[in-house]
This record gives structure tokens, C-alpha cells and sequence, in this order.
């Protein structure tokens, strides 16, 4: 089980709570962030519909993963490719794809992001972290 941090983390990660592959994705950040860097919330919290508000962001609407770091949010393929290069070790260097313009990004993105429920499922209610992890989930 992942330590708790010590120290405030970097950034929160907003998901979908009712799709399996967000859930996933998830569930693999956390078993890779022993300093507890990152805070999580699923898209469907008032909190996390809080920590956007008044941003240009459409959050249910985006279908998304989004990534809220120092005052800014960061979505999509850009989202998860700076959470990778926060999570540090091997998964940095697949920021190195930024270069890649954000419509092919994206593109791929949203080709995947259209069709998760269809891959992947999806859940009846949103994920409900241990007792362990509440504290690391801001809609606790």
C-alpha cells in the first residue's frame, strides 16, 4: 500500500468515476506513487466540479481525464502525459510525446476516450477508495 505524503501533492487527477479504464488508470498511479504526489476526484463530485469551476472547461462534457496543477487545468492527452512525466522514473519519458502536435494527440485521445465503455465497461457507481486512500481523494 502507498505511503501517505508528508507534504501537499502536486496536483489532483480528475476522472471519470464510472469508467473502468479511468478507474484503471487510477488504481496504476497510485500503485506507482509511493510519495502520495497526487490527489484524486472523480468528475461526478461536487468537489471536483468546484476545483473547476470558472475555468473553460466542461468537465462531464469532456470525456476526459483532467489534471489540475498550480492554478491550471490541463486535459486530455496533455493531462496524461504531464501526470506521467510528474509520476516520475521510467513514465517521465513518455512526455516526450508532447512534441507531437496536440490534434494527433488528441485525436488518438478521443478516438479511445469515445469508445472506453465499449473496451473497457463501465461501473454502476464510482469507485470507492479503502479506507487507506480516503484522505488522498478530495470528494471524501
Amino acid at each position: 500500500m502507498p505511503a501517505l505524503a508528508t507534504h501537499a501533492p502536486i496536483g489532483t487527477i480528475l476522472f471519470d468515476g464510472v469508467c473502468n479504464l479511468c478507474n484503471g488508470f487510477v488504481q496504476w498511479v497510485i500503485t506507482r506513487d509511493p510519495k502520495a504526489k497526487f490527489q484524486f476526484g472523480a468528475l461526478q463530485s461536487a468537489a471536483a466540479q468546484d476545483l473547476v469551476a470558472g475555468r473553460d472547461v466542461r468537465p462531464m462534457g469532456l470525456g476526459t481525464v483532467l489534471y489540475v496543477k498550480n492554478g491550471r487545468v490541463l486535459e486530455r492527452s496533455t493531462a496524461v502525459l504531464t501526470i506521467l512525466k510528474d509520476l516520475g522514473g521510467p513514465w517521465s519519458l513518455l512526455y516526450g510525446f508532447i512534441i507531437l502536435p496536440p490534434f494527433l494527440r488528441d485525436g488518438v485521445y478521443r478516438w479511445v476516450a469515445r469508445n472506453r465503455y465499449k473496451w473497457f465497461g463501465q461501473r454502476e457507481s464510482c469507485m470507492l477508495p479503502t479506507p487507506e486512500l480516503r484522505g488522498r481523494f478530495i470528494d471524501q
